[in-house]
């Protein structure tokens, strides 16, 4: 059935590369697990590995048909719902010429599939240690459902209305870390801040776990990049590269400048860092080349560094600086795209501000931050605005006390 048409190259390093990006999620889990009090690890922990089931179930059932069914610019249909037809279907609407998928529907399925349960357990950093689990369930079932396959389906379908248009996202800038990050600040303004902040210090209570989370991120974000080229060839290992050069310097460039703003370069500094460089990169990946990584993961870690402080200048508590990162991070990345895009690195991109192309990929990466930031923010507020006056939002003040831990799940990480 596949013999003409599949890759076995191609389907070899995508199944490999669902693996990497399923690691990321219980990564991210060990990478916000370390930062948060110890009365509320278990609550981190079980927020990540909970969307790895609820996300995925939800995907197969009418996610992936939302994001990659029909014809539909804006949303697609209901044809591949309950995984209808994906093992004998060799195409889907818009993969032909030169985006004709060389792998089989199923990887293509799966791949996505880790994209959509990361996705919303990013939002958990901003909301930790106060948000009740019940809400959080039925927060990111409904968002699984309404904004990320929206999002996924004007980005990365060749029918979506910002592809058409021009707008880049190699592997997730807009559809991952602005679509989570604009989520996460309409959820905290929901919310409210943590009993105690700023006043109180809370400093994380295992930086080893959050080095061991940014391991796995980076780790797996191989996968995430090099694995959205959908084939084993000269692109995925050019997004190879940008990944990991655009990590590492993105960690120094935050080092620097934490150094000399706060007088240390700190363990969670050099993590932060990695991440912001690893969210800049993510849009860029199969698009970028030369030394371009190593100045937007530069740029990304100290601008992403400087975020920071938005939380205590707005007063909003975003615990674990998931807009100063993602959010800001994956907008750095979507429009230094603008300024770098390169079609001798991938012909089916267009040339950047610096590469001969003028101004109009720029606009188009202007335009697709802007829709995915105000879709993503409204709709998130309007769920959490239901959610909070219905079933409450957020524990009590006496469990938020005692943690997350014992309050919501009966469990303690440490005796």
């Amino acid at each position: 059935m596949y013999a003409a048409t599949i890759d076995q190259g191609a389907t070899a390093w995508v199944l490999i590369s669902i693996a990497l990006v399923a690691f990321m999620t219980p990564g991210l889990a060990f990478f916000y697990g370390g930062m948060v009090r110890a009365k509320n690890v278990l609550g981190m922990l079980m927020q990540n590995i909970f969307a790895m089931g609820l996300i995925s179930v939800i995907w197969a059932t009418v996610g992936f048909s939302l994001a990659f069914g029909g014809t539909g610019k804006y949303i697609g249909n209901f044809d591949f719902a309950l995984m209808k037809d994906l093992a004998t279907i060799e195409s889907l609407p818009g993969y032909t010429g030169d985006f004709a998928l060389v792998i089989p529907v199923l990887a293509f399925f799966a791949f996505q599939m880790m994209f959509a349960v990361i996705t919303p357990a990013l939002i958990t950093g901003a909301t930790a240690d106060r948000l009740k689990f019940s809400a959080y369930a039925i927060l990111i079932a409904v968002w699984a459902i309404v904004v990320y396959p929206t999002v996924a389906r004007w980005v990365f379908s060749p029918n979506g209305w910002l592809f058409q248009r021009g707008a880049l996202d190699f592997a997730g800038g807009a559809v991952v870390h602005i679509n989570a990050g604009a989520a996460a600040l309409a959820v905290i303004l929901v919310l409210g801040n943590r009993k105690g902040w700023p006043r109180e210090a809370m400093p994380p209570h295992n930086l080893p776990f959050t080095v061991l989370g940014t391991g796995i991120l980076w780790f797996g974000w191989f996968g995430f990049n090099a694995g959205s080229a959908l084939a084993a060839n000269g692109l995925s290992a050019q997004a190879l590269v940008n990944t990991h050069l655009a990590a590492a310097s993105a960690m120094l460039a935050w080092l620097l400048v934490e150094k000399l703003r706060a007088g240390h370069a700190t363990t969670l500094g050099a993590a932060s860092g990695a991440v912001a460089g690893l969210v800049a990169i993510t849009p860029c990946a199969g698009f970028v080349g030369g030394m371009a990584p190593i100045f937007i993961g530069l740029i990304a870690g100290v601008v992403c560094y400087l975020a920071l402080t938005l939380k205590t200048r707005f007063n909003f508590d975003d615990s674990l600086d998931v807009i100063a990162v993602h959010l800001v991070g994956g907008i750095i990345g979507a429009l230094l795209l603008g300024f770098f895009s390169d079609t001798k690195i991938n012909s089916l991109g267009f040339d950047g501000v610096l590469f001969g192309g003028g101004s109009k990929l720029l606009v188009n990466q202007l335009i697709a931050i802007g829709a995915t930031f105000a879709f993503s923010f409204i709709v998130t507020w309007v769920v959490a605005k239901i959610l909070d006056a219905t079933i409450g939002l957020r524990v009590s003040t006496e469990d938020e006390l005692v943690g997350l831990d014992q309050s919501q799940h009966a469990e303690s990480a440490y005796q």
